[in-house]
């Protein structure tokens, strides 16, 4: 039984070949492009559960490929695992600030790969809280990623989203910085990024859920909670 799709962007055909065997022999299906316009075709096509892109691609870069999905209410919930050669931190940053969910440096292994994608897809199933979740006069729609307050919609970035999601299941509890970084960006703590990155997106949300900015409480020291109705 498949374990889900994969779609696997890159053009170097060698390694989409290498890596669609990895993949298919753990039991995934796979599809494959080999240029930004093919993937997003594929992409708003077929709904992959995951996408694996390279950065460097013809037509149209892998970043703007995961910034066009991810601003498309359709496509955002795909996880995207950026796969490329540029290992800089500031690359790293800005993939993932672009709403990439993980990033991966050229050469990986195997294992490392399908480690990468279980856990990916792992977080993403288990994403769905409820169908719709109130907190005072905002409502989260799971299903479609769309916020609203009252009747009003609220454009909220893929990672602002992110860190609503981590605060929402919290249901009350304190979350520390790392803990908000790993969970909401879905890297590993030793691309040692900074924690402030955590407030500055903190700063951004309240600020766009004002009527209830009060409810994300700064814990001092610590991180952050939601306050839910009681």
């Amino acid at each position: 039984m498949a374990k889900g799709t994969v779609l696997i962007v890159d053009d170097e055909k060698s390694i989409a070949e290498a890596v669609k065997y990895t993949l298919e022999k753990e039991g995934f299906r796979t599809l494959i492009a080999h240029d930004g316009a093919k993937a997003l075709e594929t992409a708003r096509q077929h709904f992959p559960d995951l996408l694996l892109l390279d950065w460097m691609l013809p037509e149209v870069d892998g970043l703007e490929v995961c910034r066009l999905l991810k601003q498309d209410t359709k496509t955002q919930s795909i996880p995207i695992i950026m796969l490329t050669v540029r290992s800089a931190e500031t690359d790293k940053v800005l993939g993932l600030e672009m709403g990439a969910d993980d990033y991966m440096t050229k050469p990986f292994s195997s294992r490392e790969l399908l480690a990468r994608v279980k856990a990916v897809l792992r977080r993403t199933a288990t994403s769905q809280i409820a169908e719709v979740t109130r907190i005072g006069e905002v409502q989260v729609d799971w299903g479609t990623h769309v916020v609203r307050m009252g009747s009003k919609p609220v454009e909220l970035t893929a990672k602002e989203f992110a860190l609503l999601k981590v605060l929402i299941e919290a249901k009350g509890r304190v979350i520390n910085r790392d803990a908000l970084l790993e969970r909401a960006w879905g890297y590993e703590r030793s691309m040692e990024i900074e924690t402030r990155t955590v407030d500055l997106h903190i700063s951004q949300l309240r600020r766009k859920l004002k009527r209830i900015a009060g409810r994300i409480v700064t814990v001092k020291g610590t991180g952050y909670r939601l306050v839910h109705d009681e």
